[in-house]
């Protein structure tokens, strides 16, 4: 599937599994988008905001790193950055679940090491 314009997330969410077929590129996004949260807590127990700038460098650099590196292809965030952030979200809570899999399953993503 090539970056096109979708009409629903719902749409795209097939999309980005594909992106991110290889077990180690959902690895990189899991641990980057920890970071995110590690970059919210940080901010709050000492009360300095400036953190929060450091949580989409963290995370996007994990994220691109491994989709130009590992699977070798073009992050959706360039095409569709806030269903790419959403995205994001939903497999690290599919991942925190155990329940990746089924999505992978479901729309058929062949998954790579």
């Amino acid at each position: 599937m090539n970056l096109k314009n979708f009409n629903s997330f719902k749409d795209f969410w097939p999309f980005y599994l594909q992106q991110h077929s290889k077990r180690a590129t959902r690895a990189w996004h899991f641990v980057g988008t920890s970071f995110v949260f590690v970059c919210i807590i940080i901010s709050f127990l000492f009360m300095n905001f400036w953190y929060l700038l450091g949580a989409p460098i963290i995370a996007y650099s994990f994220a691109w790193i491994s989709h130009f590196f590992i699977e070798g292809n073009k992050p959706a965030t360039f095409g569709h950055p806030l269903w790419s952030l959403r995205a994001d979200f939903q497999m690290f809570y599919y991942v925190l679940t155990g329940s990746l899999k089924e999505q992978l399953d479901k729309h058929q993503i062949q998954q790579s090491v």
